[in-house]
């Protein structure tokens, strides 16, 4: 496996509409039988399936060839931070420019997105010939935008520390006076009549490709790491997994970023409603349905901070992550990661089966953290949880860096957790 098929995989996903939509792609490939949440379903022992919700959310499941002992499940994202369009959204400014209103998604480093070749993507409402509403994703695959910095000679003071304001300083150009409007464009773009367009939902992404850095090109430098990074690993996992006794499961959840209280985030039933309708197609009564979630575990995977070459000091004094260092396990005292002591020998266990590294991270006890996946889905499907990730630089700029190893880690160990 070529580092190049991640960085592809980066590539067709600049939203989570397109993360979802490449991992279902590859699902099909493989045999997976798509379901809908509008539908009965019907599910075999031996059957590969997945389910969408609001096409920016997946769950994929394999159900294995005889009796089911519990869930072993795996929690991802696919969204990142971005700039949001919104509605309405040319401004124009004296005649020269026409810059598009935006507002972040996600908290981001506003300065990283600043004199870089951008473009925008996401999903698209209109409505047909018949009068029924359809929505297409669309991306607009050429460099479109830039958001231009300020000059040091206007602003003198700039490497002293400045504060971006992001109604201000963070809106992209789009186009001069003679220009058509973003809505023309995206029309253009699906080839349909603009007038048709109904409503949108875009974003401004990145358009650098990833590449490899350092001087045996052991690093990446890629967007959107945080989490697509994690999200991919588990799709390759999935797709090379055998399950023997466990139903494997992998949910991609969108809206991470922004708090996960959606109807396709982990605060939403959807994980849930999953395991209770493979239960009923299955057949299971109540009572094997929450005998099987109590035998079931679940791993969060989302990036973990590696040590900071130039600000070691903000790392922990005793758990350093650093890139190509193997899995990292999360912990955090006021369980903002699951991981407690069981699940983190499970973890590691599983670690030594795979014969993979690993590493442990917590948060400087003077230093706050964000919190994930995990104690989010958890409260909703109840089984012992584990908080991993892999470890990076810069999370949440417009390009990150991690350890081309970590990516076939992963890999490695979701394989090894859904063929146990």
């Amino acid at each position: 496996m070529e580092i190049g098929d991640f960085f592809d995989f980066i590539e067709k996903s600049p939203t989570a509409f397109h993360a979802v939509r490449t991992i279902q792609e590859e699902l099909e490939k493989q045999g997976f039988q798509e379901l809908f949440e509008k539908a009965g379903w019907n599910i075999a022992y031996g059957g590969k399936y997945f389910v969408k919700r609001n096409a920016s959310s997946l769950i994929s499941f394999m159900i294995p060839e005889k009796e089911v002992y519990g869930y072993h499940m795996v929690a991802s994202h696919t969204d990142s931070p971005a700039f949001k369009i919104k509605p309405c959204p040319e401004i124009k400014t004296e005649d020269a420019y026409v810059k598009l209103n935006t507002e972040k998604y996600g908290g981001m480093i506003l300065s990283t997105w600043l004199d870089r070749p951008l473009s925008v993507a996401g999903r698209v409402f209109f409505e047909r010939e018949d009068g029924k509403i359809e929505s297409s994703l669309v991306n607009i695959d050429r460099d479109l935008l830039v958001i231009p910095n300020l000059a040091v000679h206007m602003n003198r003071e700039i490497n002293q520390g400045y504060s971006y304001n992001s109604q201000v300083d963070m809106l992209p150009i789009f186009t001069d006076d003679r220009g058509s409007s973003l809505r023309e464009v995206v029309a253009k773009e699906l080839g349909i009549e603009k007038d048709k367009i109904l409503s949108e939902e875009l974003f401004v992404y990145v358009r650098q490709r990833g590449c490899t850095v350092g001087e045996r090109g052991q690093w990446i430098m890629v967007p959107r790491l945080d989490d697509l990074q994690c999200a991919y690993a588990a799709m390759k996992g999935m797709l090379q997994a055998k399950p023997v006794n466990y139903i494997a499961l992998s949910a991609f959840f969108d809206n991470e970023e922004v708090g996960s209280s959606t109807k396709q985030g982990a605060d939403s039933d959807f994980l849930r409603q999953v395991t209770e309708r493979i239960g009923e197609s299955l057949s299971f009564s109540v009572e094997e349905k929450e005998r099987i979630l109590r035998k079931s575990f679940m791993i969060s995977a989302d990036n973990a901070h590696a040590l900071h070459p130039n600000h070691p000091e903000k790392a922990d004094l005793t758990n350093r992550p650093k890139l190509n260092g193997g899995i990292v396990i999360k912990y955090h005292g006021g369980q903002k990661y699951t991981t407690d002591g069981y699940s983190g020998a499970v973890l590691i266990q599983l670690c030594k089966k795979a014969g993979i590294k690993y590493q442990t991270y917590c948060n400087r006890s003077d230093i706050a953290g964000g919190s994930t996946l995990g104690n989010i889905a958890s409260t909703h499907v109840s089984v012992p949880s584990a908080d991993i990730g892999f470890a990076q630089l810069a999370m949440h700029s417009a390009v990150e860096t991690a350890g081309k190893e970590d990516v076939w880690q992963g890999v490695c160990l979701f394989r090894q957790f859904w063929s146990e």
